[in-house]
């Protein structure tokens, strides 16, 4: 039995193994300025948790079989254990996760804590069950007021985020179901929820933060490449969430400039 185990331990780390190394279900192609970095961590973490992971489940094979029942009775040997062992691997345990906290902790921050740069399109998120709205602010650069109770799904666009009319600043404001960039410049993203959290998640961009009701939440990223990506809600939110999709295009900035003001048309 003991043989068996072990095959059985072998077998499953040699598999699972296998479709990592072949990267059979991966990410999608980065396309944007952080994503190369992003990956290269990932694959620095991946690699080092794998070799941990191979390690343990071979030492656990062998235990499984050096230890099988051999028919044979002799009496147990209790051990309190070793104590040096076991500050040993849980100094590397804290060594290893610490050190690839502070390696990547720069790109993370990068995305969250350094201001936009000046020039960057502004863009806000709104997740509410189970929709994404983007809000533009117009030739003006200011978004116009919302409140609460003027939130009203039903008849999407302006009322979704509960846009005040009365505000001079929103006369202009672009509120959409599908976001658009323009490739090579900076996106600052303001993400807010109606409802309960979710988690603006797009896998081209390598970029995912949970969107919390009651706050605005500042981020920006850079797309390098047109096309359009998936964005999904990475956070279960309800009944609807499997459903809970946008789209992402990134353009030109020539087109990007026509959307714009052929959305401002529209409106007047």
């Amino acid at each position: 039995m003991g043989l068996v185990l072990l095959i059985i331990i072998w077998l499953i780390t040699i598999i699972s193994s296998y479709f990592f190394v072949a990267r059979t279900w991966w990410f999608p192609v980065g396309a944007s300025a952080a994503a190369a970095s992003i990956d290269h961590y990932f694959t620095v973490t991946l690699l080092l948790m794998g070799i941990v992971f191979v390690a343990a489940q071979g030492i656990l094979g062998f235990f499984a079989w050096r230890y099988r029942d051999r028919g044979t009775s002799s009496v147990a040997h209790y051990s309190h254990g070793n104590d040096r062992l076991e500050i040993a691997w849980t100094a590397l345990t804290f060594i290893l996760f610490v050190g690839l906290n502070l390696m990547s902790s720069s790109i993370w921050a990068s995305e969250r804590f350094r201001p936009a740069q000046p020039g960057a399109v502004q863009v806000e998120v709104t997740g509410m069950q189970f929709q994404w709205y983007f809000r533009y602010p117009g030739p003006d650069g200011k978004f116009g007021a919302t409140k609460p109770e003027l939130i009203d799904p039903s008849i999407g666009g302006e009322g979704a985020v509960g846009l005040d009319a009365t505000d001079p600043a929103s006369k202009d404001d672009l509120v959409t179901g599908t976001m658009y960039l323009p490739v090579g410049r900076e996106a600052e993203v303001i993400l807010r929820a109606h409802d309960v959290i979710h988690s603006f998640f797009v896998p081209g961009m390598r970029f995912k933060q949970d969107a919390v009701p009651g706050l605005a939440i500042h981020m920006h990223f850079t797309p390098i490449s047109t096309g359009d990506y998936e964005i999904v809600c990475a956070e279960l939110c309800g009944l609807g969430h499997y459903k809970m999709h946008g789209m992402l295009k990134v353009v030109s900035q020539q087109e990007f400039d026509a959307w714009l003001a052929a959305r401002e048309s529209e409106k007047q």
